[in-house]
């Protein structure tokens, strides 16, 4: 009999994620939130049609664990591609000021025409990056091995997890 995944089967080893629809994006959503990223780290190319982000992701799949053996958090560098974009909005934040710390807090889409739509980034802070696109495909891959969060905790948004 097949399961799903669950968050306590979490190792080291790296995610490779894609969302093919709004249940899964919901799960790449959860996984991205309270990662952090610097303006530089957003590349939009037209061309390619392909918004590209490199995080630094809280491994929320190993929270329970580390909490349980008593260690600390961990965050990994991931890249979280939206595919097939064919215009990019941002607001809330300078796009020029690539030095800036921005915080995930969520991944959405917006449907329009189905199947395409607007898959949104909201940023911590009122900041948020709209998407059109002509189908939800979204991908996630970690690309570092985990490293200890600097900050040693895990944000609290009021929600126990």
């Amino acid at each position: 009999m097949s399961q799903d995944a669950r968050f306590e089967d979490a190792s080291e080893a790296p995610l490779r994620l894609v969302a093919f629809d709004d249940e899964d994006l919901q799960v790449i959503s959860a996984l991205v939130q309270d990662s952090v990223l610097q303006g530089a780290d957003i590349q939009w190319r037209p061309r390619e049609r392909r918004l590209a982000f490199l995080l630094n992701r809280l491994r929320h799949e190993d929270v329970a664990a580390a909490r349980a053996a008593g260690r600390p958090v961990e965050r990994v560098r991931t890249v979280l591609t939206i595919e097939g974009a064919q215009h990019v909005a941002s607001q809330g934040f300078d796009r020029d000021d690539t030095d800036t710390v921005l915080s995930v807090l969520s991944i959405a889409f917006e449907p329009g025409d189905l199947p395409a739509g607007d898959v949104i980034v909201t940023l911590a802070g009122d900041g948020a990056i709209r998407a059109r696109v002509e189908a939800i495909e979204v991908a996630l891959r970690d690309v570092t091995r985990p490293y200890l969060a600097p900050s040693g905790h895990v944000p609290d948004h009021g929600v126990d997890l």
